[in-house]
């Protein structure tokens, strides 16, 4: 074979040469080796004998293949070398005994290159003879037909030929050679058609059977013609009722032509109701030679159906004909009998005149039925006029009628055409007239096969009632089935009228002579299973340590069953799952005592009495801080805020009369128009310049107040020595109070100060220029108009003072002569004549000696104590004056 792309033509038609020669080789090689043949072919034996079997090579064989390397199979299993014999080098026998298979393969192999190569093979067969046939048995179809049938006895397992001969027996002797006939058949039936079929009084019957073991047959079996005959079933030509003649039909057949002549036959006509699943028969003979036959049907019921069908024989044989086909027809009819079952269905009121009242019915199943119904006559009427009645017709079992506010009486009956039924009654009451409730309870339950009510009535004279049940969830009037019940007080009823897992309500309605009471009504299911969706949780805005659920109802289709609870499961992140169980009546549930600042999963399960079913689960998060939380920390916050912004509001409209009284203006000496201060004097002067800043403070730490050296006899009897004191006081627990320059103003203290003194006492301003070197010169000022002001109004004497200071820097200060008296400024401390002079050393000697009771001002620093400064208030250019 050329693997390799071929370089020319040449090489491409030398390769598929040497192709097709070892092709050729190997084919005939394979017919060379499969050259063998088997004896017998296809052998069928007797179950259990010796089977014995030849496998013969071809010519063509060789030394290599010889009878000695032929091995035998039976189906896939090597036989034993045993039952092998060679008979010569191409020929070898097989021998099995007792061979039971039913069918097997004995196969011929040889060994041919180290291989297993099957030569040939052969089916086997074995079988039984046949047995002796028996029980036969023929029909004849007058001149069409002779068929007969027999046993064969065991299966033989083997193909089995059978012959049926057919021999006339005439009745003088013995039949001649032509009158014998025959037919083959591989089954055990066997058929002689016309003209082969011909009538003879009797025939004589055998059976043959054969097949490779052997034959049987039969006796010969006489049978007559007539007793094996059978014909064509009869044809129905009319079933009819007679005008005038109840409960009577009339049948007329036709008879089948191909029938032995001058034979009695028998006919019987079946009949049946469509109400009822038994059958009658009526026998009816005839001869051969009629061609039809009839017969009546009596005692039958009024306006009912009847189906009619026939079979004929002849009085001799044993087989009826077939069955003739069915035809129907009814009995005359007569007027219903009984009135219709009637109902109404009551909307309310649309309108305070008008309403709609439907009405059902149906017939009764009375028996025998009273004929087919054409339709049916409604009429009705207000009960307190019947002129005005109204009359409709309706095929159909239901209507609905217009009414107003009055009682109506309403009738039904229903017709065909023999007539009308009796009336069927029912009275509408009005809207305004009032039931008594006579049904106290109702009760169901169910069974295997049924639904049971049972109802107590209270007035124990009512016999009759109706039961009126319906879906729930029907809209359609037309849809309710009722039922009357007559001296009882329970009712029963299959449970195949009911849907299963459907809610249906169940109303009792008593009747009381034509009026119907007030109905007591239930609800029940007949079957129940699990709901078909569970509630969905409505968490809503959970709190701190509880969440409020909302759930709606299971729509009423898909609850299955009454729902008997709600159970509600809830679980947060890592902990342990807990339920509530609430009553079917509950909506809303509020879940307590959960964890602050949690998530959580919560689903709610709708039970009934065949299970639960849950509902998609919700996650929800409590809240960190609940609304008393949130309300307990903003409160103060916010009354805080308000507070201050309340104080910041009334110090910015109050603010100049809080800085009056908190922080009153100081005079400050260097602003004084009286007199004019050296500038290098108040500019070197440190404590001058605190006093001048812009904050206008006084750095109260760096001030001491000198004590009074005066005598003591002269400070009794002084008023003014008191009130220094009282001032000097309260001066040292300002000094003390005061912290890093901090101001601390005391009003009141102030108040009380100013209370000390006369309101008649006068005021003087006194300066003097540190720089002048003036000798005993002092600044005379002028006399100032004492103020009037009352002993009540002394509290305010600072208020005062700082108008009186504005007054006097409006005046011109006249020098005075050096020898005036100087009066006293209460408001200042040292310049009462408490005050302890300082004597300047710059002086001249007689200034030095002026008396001590004469007021001076010097200059405003003296050095007493290294480090300490000490300074009067009259540097502020103050004093008092009297």
């Amino acid at each position: 074979m050329c693997l390799v792309p071929l370089a020319d033509e040449r090489e491409m038609f030398s390769c598929l040469t040497w192709m097709f020669i070892l092709l050729c080789s190997s084919v005939a090689d394979e017919n060379f080796i499969r050259n063998a043949d088997i004896f017998p072919s296809s052998p069928e034996i007797e179950r259990g004998s010796t089977l014995k079997l030849f496998c013969i090579l071809g010519k063509h064989y060789t030394p290599q293949r010889n009878a000695s390397h032929i091995i035998w199979k039976l189906n896939h299993e090597l036989i034993a070398q045993e039952n092998y014999n060679i008979v010569n080098e191409t020929v070898s026998s097989i021998t099995i005994h007792n061979f039971t298979y039913s069918k097997a393969h004995v196969k011929c192999f040889t060994k041919y290159l180290g291989k297993e190569q099957l030569l040939i093979h052969t089916e086997v067969r074995s079988g039984f003879p046949p047995d002796t046939p028996g029980n036969i048995s023929c029909i004849y179809y007058y001149n069409s037909e002779l068929t007969c049938t027999w046993t064969s006895g065991r299966e033989t397992n083997l193909m089995t030929n059978y012959t049926l001969y057919r021999k006339v027996v005439p009745e003088g002797g013995a039949a001649p050679p032509d009158t014998v006939s025959s037919c083959q058949s591989k089954r055990e039936l066997c058929s002689f058609y016309f003209p082969d079929a011909s009538y003879s009084s009797s025939f004589c019957f055998q059976v043959k059977a054969e097949n490779v073991l052997g034959e049987a047959s039969s006796d010969c079996v006489l049978i007559p013609m007539g007793e094996i005959e059978k014909f064509e079933p009869p044809e129905i030509l009319s079933v009819k009722k007679i005008t005038g003649i109840n409960r009577l039909l009339t049948v007329i057949w036709k008879m089948p032509e191909k029938i032995i002549p001058s034979q009695n036959l028998t006919c019987e006509v079946q009949y049946r109701s469509l109400y009822s699943n038994s059958s009658k028969h009526v026998t009816v003979l005839l001869n051969s030679a009629e061609k039809t036959g009839s017969c009546n049907l009596t005692d039958l019921w009024d306006s009912t159906e009847y189906s009619v069908a026939i079979r004929c024989a002849n009085v001799l044989s044993k087989f009826w004909s077939e069955w003739s086909r069915r035809k129907t027809a009814s009995t005359e009819e007569k007027a219903p009998s009984e009135k219709v079952d009637l109902w109404r269905v009551i909307e309310p009121s649309h309108s305070a005149r008008s309403r709609s009242a439907h009405l059902l019915w149906k017939t009764l199943s009375s028996f025998p039925p009273s004929g087919r119904i054409l339709g049916y006559k409604i009429q009705y009427f207000p009960e307190n006029n019947a002129a005005l009645e109204i009359t409709n017709i309706t095929a159909d079992q239901k209507i609905t009628l217009p009414l107003n506010e009055e009682a109506y009486i309403i009738s039904i009956t229903a017709y065909n055409s023999a007539g009308n039924s009796p009336e069927a009654t029912l009275r509408i009451p009005s809207t305004n007239e009032k039931t008594l409730q006579i049904i106290e309870t109702v009760r169901t339950f169910t069974t295997n096969q049924e639904v049971i009510v049972e109802w107590r009535p209270s007035e124990p004279k009512v016999t009759e009632y109706v039961v009126e049940w319906y879906e729930e969830l029907g809209t359609d009037p037309f849809s309710r089935s009722w039922q009357y019940v007559s001296n009882s007080t329970n009712w029963r009823i299959n449970k195949k009228n009911f849907k299963p897992f459907i809610c249906y309500n169940i109303s009792v309605y008593p009747l009381c002579e034509n009026k119907v009471g007030a109905p007591y009504s239930i609800q029940t299911y007949v079957q129940e299973k699990k709901p078909s969706e569970g509630p969905v949780a409505d968490t809503g805005v959970p709190g701190k340590n509880e969440v409020i659920l909302k759930w709606k109802e299971i729509s009423k289709d898909k609850r299955n069953g009454f729902i008997h609870n709600y159970t509600i499961f809830y679980k947060s992140e890592d902990g342990k799952e807990s339920n509530e169980t609430v009553n079917s009546d509950v909506l809303q549930y509020t879940l307590k005592s959960l964890q602050a600042n949690t998530q959580y999963t919560v689903y709610i399960m709708a039970t009934n009495g065949a299970g639960g079913t849950s509902g998609e689960p919700k996650t929800f998060k409590t809240l960190k801080f609940n609304r008393e939380d949130v309300i307990f920390i903003a409160l103060p916050i916010g009354l805080s805020m308000l507070f201050l912004l309340g104080l910041w509001i009334t110090c910015i409209l109050k603010k100049h009369a809080f800085k009056r009284v908190c922080w009153p203006d100081i005079p400050n000496p260097a602003e004084s128009v009286a007199v004019e201060w050296p500038l290098d004097a108040s500019m070197s002067n440190s404590f001058l310049k605190e006093v001048t800043s812009e904050a206008k403070t006084i750095d109260f730490e760096d001030i001491s107040v000198l004590e009074h050296c005066f005598p003591e006899e002269s400070q009794e009897g002084s008023p003014l020595m008191n009130c220094e004191n009282h001032v000097s006081e309260y001066t040292d627990v300002t000094t003390k109070g005061t912290i890093n320059g901090d101001k601390q103003i005391m009003y009141h203290k102030e108040n009380e100060v100013a209370n000390c003194f006369s309101p008649s006492m006068p005021y003087i301003i006194a300066d003097q220029d540190p720089t002048s070197q003036m000798q005993s010169a002092l600044i005379a000022v002028k006399e100032i108009q004492p103020t009037e002001m009352l002993e009540d109004d002394l509290c305010e004497s600072q208020q005062t003072s700082i108008k009186n200071e504005e007054n006097y820097n409006e005046e011109v200060l006249k020098l005075e002569d050096f020898s005036g008296k100087a009066l006293f400024n209460p408001y200042l401390k040292n310049s009462v004549k408490t005050r302890e002079f300082l004597i300047s050393e710059s002086l001249p000697e007689h200034s030095k000696k002026e008396p001590k009771s004469q007021s001076a001002v010097f200059p405003p620093f003296q050095q007493n104590i290294a480090g300490q400064s000490y300074v009067t208030l009259d540097m502020f250019g103050l004093a008092t004056a009297h």
